[in-house]
């Protein structure tokens, strides 16, 4: 069995932040975060998580449980600001949103024991990963337009972009 944090790379549905957050900047539209984007997330390429399931399934031991993390650990502010600056979009498009009710503040995992145990190491580092995963949205706008349908958009206006503004005293930065 394993736990893992949070993924991203291409051909990720745009519900998810990362995509969302790439698909609303590249059309120019508000980047919806939610409370004062402090929350923090671990993050982990799709290529490296598959890669540690493989090695799980093949020199895992049964019964056994590893936390697969990206030892990535950004908040949710900074992970836009870099979509932004990497596609060259104003940081004004950022939007505050009301958060969710119990949203977790962050989310990390210790993946020691899998590193120790089964001797894995992520390959990707936020930087590069992130600049490719927004490269492959830019390089594959067809399959990103029939996925982020007005159904989806629609979802998205309702649970992020119509929240009122957390605080009167937060602006878009």
């Amino acid at each position: 069995m394993d736990v893992c944090s949070n993924n991203y790379g291409p051909r990720q549905f745009p519900e998810k932040f990362i995509p969302l957050m790439i698909a609303q900047a590249m059309s120019g539209q508000p980047l919806p975060i939610y409370g004062d984007g402090q929350n923090a997330r671990d993050w982990i390429h799709v290529e490296d998580h598959c890669r540690a399931l493989d090695l799980i399934l093949h020199r895992g031991r049964e019964g056994e449980v590893y936390n697969i993390g990206g030892e990535c650990e950004l908040r949710n502010i900074e992970v836009a600001y870099r979509i932004l600056d990497v596609l060259g979009k104003p940081r004004t498009l950022i939007q505050f949103v009301a958060d969710r009710p119990g949203h977790d503040r962050r989310y990390a995992l210790d993946c020691s024991k899998l590193k120790t145990a089964l001797g894995w190491k992520r390959c990707r580092n936020f930087t590069e990963g992130l600049a490719s995963t927004i490269q492959w949205y830019q390089d594959n706008g067809p399959w990103l337009e029939s996925v982020y349908s007005q159904t989806c958009r629609d979802y998205c206006d309702r649970h992020y972009l119509r929240r009122e503004l957390l605080l009167a005293g937060i602006k878009s930065v």
